[in-house]
């Protein structure tokens, strides 16, 4: 019959301790001693001792813990499968050949700091068994390496285990005869820490100012080492069900183009994949970077693809050999096709043609209908991206393009299609960079903030396509006023030499611009004031580019003024690219230079 004994103790406000001695004789029920200095755990040829600073072992065992995400950790460890826990026996150390052997004394002696620093930030273990029959300490640690090697380095969640289950665990792999010695070291203020941490993680799954405000305080207030504070946050980032799966994916990756010297193509596509997927997951670039860290390997490819090829076919390869298609699988490929779009890449239409052909003979010799269906579905994905693209860019883009209710109909459906497979995906893949494209105009950025807003609200039931269509017609209206008074104005200002400093000047030359174009019929009501006062500035700003800065970028291939007035001055980019091309045909200077301006290469 098993008996357990245990022993909670403090041996500091930072450390406490936990003991458990269990077996089936009767050799283990006294197995503590306890006075001012320090507490002592023995057997027979077994001793550890607990004094203010530090611990001292002697026989054997060793001590254990679970490796945390990032830290040190041996090649050999991280390259096999299921090993999740440091072991470090006594007297044991590596030969020249990388063999483990029990050579030298059995005893260690080592301060908290350097346990807690080495090992596990919070909880780490030591032992020590009695019972085992070999004639000398190293001999009895050969034993017990044999007996729990290999369980005690595979023990899933091991912190996470009862320290009773625990030491059952060990006790069952053990002779009849022999009873198991567990003290488990806890680091207090650090496991609250831990604790607060995973609380203000797991909530969100992001660190907010706010949580990163309330991490300093806690650090500061317990005066907690910050580099620790770190390993346990990265550790805890993990270990959340959402990142480890992704990440524990990569690692194997990893581990095989360790083992082979190279990363292949289709490693690397997979590698791509899970780069990308862990992205869009958000999940912190530091925990693969760890990885990275630790596996680095010479990337050979004879000719790399591009990013969103490489997803693309590593997501195709797993449809081909049957494996189905996930949401997580088509926002990547909406995410691969979005990148090709942007980059013309035609090259990504020609691997969907030879898709779909390989698709065609898998099903004429015999594979599942299905694998049609399921590549159909995707392309009708592509689809739906294509057409929304292409007239999300014509409401951006194009002057005197009014959408019709229908294309407001069609967008609304295809916004909830896409926001189907993940929240808010319909705004990221079709406003954000077109929202952050340099070529965007003043009124094509008015009617995409109105487009996206009027969407949500007919989403939410608060206003209707018809309304939408009006308010982008009111703009696209404005648009036209705009260009139609900026070039009369302008005329206007350089063939009758009109003034436009002062606001008596400015009101003058409103009356005339006004009174002129609308007896032209180029208008059919008064010009907006506001509009009007946009209209001026905005030829002001022009003549300060063209008589002023323009002559000396061009001088002194002063790039960075260029860019610093495209960034700041309320132009739009097409607008100012025109105005250099005036100037230089003007000026009778070569083109090449503007070109080699516009891109930098000066």
């Amino acid at each position: 019959m098993n008996t357990e004994l245990r022993l909670h103790g403090q041996i500091n406000d930072k450390i406490e301790y936990f003991a458990t001695a269990a077996g089936c004789r009767t050799s283990h029920h006294h197995f503590f001693q306890i006075n001012d200095q320090n507490v002592r755990f023995f057997s027979a040829g077994n001793e550890l001792c607990l004094d203010n600073t530090s611990v001292i072992q002697d026989g054997t065992g060793g001590m254990f813990c679970e490796y945390m995400f990032g830290g040190e950790q041996p090649i050999s460890d991280l390259s096999k499968e299921g090993v999740a826990n440091r072991l470090m026996l006594l007297g044991a150390g590596y030969n020249d050949q990388g063999e483990l052997q029990i050579k030298g004394q059995c005893q260690n002696q080592q301060n908290y700091t350097s346990v807690f620093l080495i090992g596990h930030a919070v909880d780490n273990y030591f032992f020590f068994i009695n019972g085992l029959d070999g004639a000398t300490p190293n001999i009895r640690q050969e034993q017990l390496l044999r007996y729990l090697g290999k369980t005690i380095k595979r023990i899933p969640h091991l912190n996470q285990q009862d320290d009773s289950q625990l030491a059952e665990l060990l006790l069952a792999q053990l002779p009849e005869q022999c009873a198991v010695y567990l003290v488990r070291l806890s680091a207090t203020k650090y496991r609250h820490f831990q604790q607060e941490f995973q609380t203000l993680y797991y909530r969100d799954r992001s660190i907010s100012k706010t949580t990163d405000t309330i991490l300093r305080n806690l650090v500061k207030q317990m005066r907690l080492n910050q580099a620790q504070c770190e390993r346990i946050k990265t550790d805890v980032m993990y270990r959340h069900r959402d990142n480890y799966r992704i990440i524990d994916d990569y690692k194997k990756i990893l581990i095989e183009c360790y083992k082979q010297g190279n990363i292949s193509q289709k490693q690397h596509a997979r590698l791509t994949r899970l780069e990308a997927l862990a992205m869009r997951s958000e999940i912190p670039i530091s925990l693969l970077n760890a990885l990275n860290e630790k596996l680095k390997t010479k990337i050979t490819l004879s000719s790399q693809e591009p990013e969103h090829t490489a997803i693309t076919r590593d997501i195709f390869s797993d449809l081909k050999l049957g494996n189905g298609i996930e949401s997580q699988d088509i926002i990547q490929l909406l995410y691969a096709k979005q990148s090709a779009r942007i980059n013309h890449d035609h090259s990504f239409e020609q691997l969907l043609l030879e898709t779909g052909q390989q698709i065609d003979e898998q099903i004429r010799v015999g594979k599942p209908v299905s694998l049609l269906e399921e590549f159909t579905y995707i392309i009708s994905f592509f689809d739906r991206y294509d057409n929304t693209a292409t007239n999300v860019s014509q409401i951006a883009f194009m002057e005197n393009y009014r959408p019709t209710e229908d294309l407001i109909h069609s967008l609304i459906d295809s916004r909830h299609e896409f926001n189907l497979l993940a929240k808010g995906l319909f705004d990221k893949l079709l406003f954000h960079d077109i929202m952050a494209s340099q070529f965007l105009g003043r009124f094509g950025r008015q009617k995409l903030v109105c487009l996206k807003a009027g969407l949500e609200e007919i989403a939410a039931g608060l206003t209707t396509p018809r309304r939408l269509t009006a308010d982008l017609k009111i703009i696209d209206s404005d648009e036209r006023n705009y260009a139609i008074i900026l070039n009369h104005t302008k005329k206007r200002i350089r063939n009758r030499y009109s003034q436009y400093s002062s606001r008596v000047e400015q009101d003058e030359l409103y009356n005339e611009v006004n009174h002129e174009l609308t007896m032209r019929g180029k208008i059919h009501q008064s010009i907006d004031q506001e509009l009007f006062n946009k209209v001026i500035h905005d030829i002001k700003t022009e003549a300060i580019y063209v008589s002023q800065l323009l002559p000396d970028i061009v001088s002194n291939n002063d790039i960075a003024l260029r860019n610093d007035f495209f960034v700041n001055s309320g132009l739009d980019y097409f607008y100012i690219e025109e105005l250099e091309r005036e100037y230089y045909s003007q000026n009778l200077l070569k083109t090449e230079h503007l070109q080699q301006l516009r891109v930098g290469a000066i």
